[in-house]
């Protein structure tokens, strides 16, 4: 049942409410933070407020402006958007909290703030966009409102990592943009998102695989699929927040959101099959799952090993979504939430031994859990979570990818599964141990003399979205959590 609402649209006016006026009035820090905390609570507060109606099978709609050749910008909630729609909304209230106290001795804070919330407002446009012209303008958005956050310290090295980092993104919407419009003349302007495929085999198949390849490319990029990824280890000269921000709250997560737009409602399970183009996707995402790893094992630097741990970790998603299995579906869903919570405490903790200590390199961190007993704990139960221990959340995505690899005929990937769990080991648990149970060299920093902890404004977050962790593991079957939104999801994705 669709219902005419403003439900939809809401989160989007907040957040583009709480930028615009952030760059009228943001030098006032009262005002500044004032802006970005209303908005943040309030839109998570309406994209909340739809889960009930979303698990009793209605859909949200809202119409902004039709324009010419039967072009819209019109928004829907259906179950698939919603998940993306939560991860967004609630991570930007953890992360706004997290920012306030990070950034407090930062400059440029009124471009900061107000960029980082119209970020949220082309994520939360994604999520709910009813058709792909929607979905291209809030994605194309997407990029240019995040370029000024990732060269925000204004360095010659900043300045190359945003131009990378536009590049990269801006490129990879041109792709999707011929993709778009090749879609719309072979379907008759039919761009919708709202049923699970839209295109059809009378069309060709070699046709169809290759404008496949090119709607990859254009959602891949932000995806961080190899080899398009270059551009986020570089982004993470950015500060902590946006890290966060790119790896956890918006710009992958809307990547793999794309992938599981192209899959599931452009092309559809069923077509996907025909053509066998989940075995191709399956191949590609394998491949970046290992090879990323491996690649997050030699780096030094803690942000860009949790950058390459990105990387791996989106690709289980495509992967996930390769197998056109229900369970599998299921599986690179919950993902996207799991992953955003844990990847999220992660950088944050990150950016908490950067800020208090000046350490950014694994080596420098020999019993630096003296120093940040709080900080190091969480990190420690998400960096579990990553890898995938029960009952952290990232259990339950490895359980139904699992699931979905048997369901799908492609139990080769469950050797791809159990290698990432290992790898992933590899790169988290020497940073603990490091943490824990080394002693600083000569010339290096006593943690054990220091003053305990950091400000209660960036412990609090990582509290939070660490307990987020446990709660999608242990209770993830509860109603209204990812995984209930996640089974409808696959209940329309995968109807006959």
């Amino acid at each position: 049942m669709e219902v005419y609402s403003i439900l939809p649209v809401a989160p989007l006016i907040l957040a583009g409410l709480a930028g615009v006026l952030t760059f009228v009035n943001g030098d006032n820090k009262f005002w500044r933070n004032l802006y970005s905390t209303v908005a943040s609570i309030l839109a998570f507060g309406f994209v909340a407020s739809m889960i009930p109606g979303a698990l009793q099978g209605t859909i949200y709609t809202f119409k902004i402006a039709d324009l010419v050749a039967g072009l819209s910008i019109n928004l829907r909630v259906d179950a698939l958007g919603l998940i993306f729609g939560i991860v967004s909304s609630s991570m930007w209230v953890f992360v706004n909290v997290y920012t306030i106290g990070y950034m407090e001795h930062e400059e440029n804070k009124k471009r900061f703030f107000a960029f980082f919330a119209l970020s949220i407002f082309c994520a939360q446009g994604i999520a709910y966009s009813e058709n792909l012209f929607s979905f291209l303008l809030f994605y194309e958005f997407l990029s240019i409102c995040t370029y000024p956050l990732v060269m925000h310290i204004g360095t010659e090295k900043a300045m190359k990592a945003g131009s990378r980092y536009l590049i990269y993104t801006l490129g990879g919407g041109g792709f999707l943009l011929v993709a778009i419009f090749i879609t719309y003349i072979i379907t008759g302007g039919n761009l919708t998102l709202s049923q699970p495929g839209i295109l059809h085999i009378t069309s060709g198949e070699t046709f169809l695989k290759i404008l496949f390849f090119i709607y990859l490319i254009g959602v891949g990029v932000k995806a961080a699929i190899m080899p398009f990824h270059h551009w986020l280890p570089s982004a993470m000269i950015a500060p902590t927040p946006v890290s966060t921000l790119l790896h956890a709250v918006a710009v992958v997560t809307a990547g793999v959101f794309g992938v599981l737009r192209v899959v599931y409602s452009v092309y559809g399970v069923d077509l996907m099959k025909l053509l066998g183009l989940g075995q191709v996707l399956a191949i590609i995402g394998s491949f970046t799952i290992i090879v990323a790893s491996f690649i997050a094992i030699k780096q030094n630097n803690l942000k860009r090993r949790l950058a390459y741990s990105t990387i791996s970790q989106l690709s289980f998603i495509v992967t996930a979504a390769a197998m056109l299995s229900p369970a599998a579906a299921i599986a690179a869903m919950i993902h996207m939430a799991n992953h955003a919570f844990t990847k999220g405490t992660l950088f944050m903790c990150a950016g908490i031994v950067m800020e208090e200590t000046g350490v950014k390199d694994i080596s420098e961190m020999k019993g630096i859990a003296k120093r940040l007993p709080w900080t190091m704990a969480i990190f420690t139960i998400a960096a579990l979570g990553m890898i995938g221990f029960p009952p952290f959340a990232g259990f339950v995505s490895e359980w139904y990818f699992g699931w979905g690899a048997v369901q799908g005929s492609m139990p080769i990937l469950i050797a791809v599964l159990i290698v990432n769990g290992v790898l992933d080991a590899l790169y988290f648990m020497p940073v603990i141990y490091t943490a824990y149970f080394d002693k600083p060299d000569k010339g290096q920093q006593q943690f054990e003399k220091l003053p305990k902890e950091t400000t209660w404004k960036m412990l609090g977050p990582i509290m939070g979205t660490s307990a987020m962790t446990l709660v999608l593991g242990i209770f993830a079957g509860l109603p209204g959590l990812p995984l209930s939104v996640a089974r409808y999801a696959q209940a329309f994705l995968f109807k006959s």
